[in-house]
């Protein structure tokens, strides 16, 4: 998979980080990835919460709780397998500056589509981070758990794109997208330092 053709991120992560930033705190990556899998639950129940009368929408996010949920429960798993527990939740800078990033007002629509490629932005860069992690990582056993969840986030990515198409009635997708992929770039700069998903 490149992520050229497919998530179209403009920035890729250096696989050095892996070398030189997670290796050496793996208690630290799983905590970090633990909650960032409870933040794409909360994220699914809250787009649920406002927009129960989108049906289609209500039934993919429902699913997308269960499927982020059930991830967040194998993070913890591996987590007790290796006799650490799972510290306090860290903050994520990353998300919070592309959360700046979301029109604020401007009607409905406009607050939905952009919530949904928020999303989708998200779930782009954690399926990049996730290959490189899979690719990169001195551990077998977390090479092809990230691999596998490398998949996942790709189908999460793409259906966050296919609703924003679908209920963007005013709104040109592939341009707020391509605005929104310009705007991750210069975010993402910032960042690979730190033995976090997004950090």
């Amino acid at each position: 998979m490149s992520e050229k053709t497919i998530l179209k991120l403009q920035l890729p992560t250096d696989p050095l980080w892996v070398k030189n930033v997670v290796e050496s705190n793996i208690e630290e990556l799983l905590t970090d990835h633990a909650f960032c899998e409870q933040k794409a639950a909360s994220n699914a129940i809250t787009l649920i919460v406002q927009n129960p009368n989108l049906n289609d929408l209500v039934q993919e996010m429902a699913l997308l709780v269960q499927e982020e949920m059930d991830h967040f429960k194998r993070v913890h798993d591996i987590i007790l397998q290796r006799g650490f527990v799972l510290g306090r939740e860290r903050k994520d800078n990353y998300v919070n500056e592309l959360r700046k990033f979301i029109i604020i007002g401007g009607g409905r629509e406009a607050q939905l589509i952009d919530r949904l490629l928020f999303s989708a932005m998200i779930e782009a860069r954690s399926c990049e981070r996730f290959k490189v992690l899979s690719e990169n990582i001195d551990d077998t056993h977390l090479s092809e758990f990230y691999h596998e969840l490398m998949v996942s986030e790709a189908t999460h990515y793409a259906m966050f794109i296919r609703l924003a198409k679908k209920y963007a009635v005013e709104i040109d997708v592939d341009k707020r997208w391509a605005e929104f992929l310009k705007y991750e770039a210069q975010v993402i700069q910032n960042y690979g330092k730190s033995e976090t998903i997004h950090g």
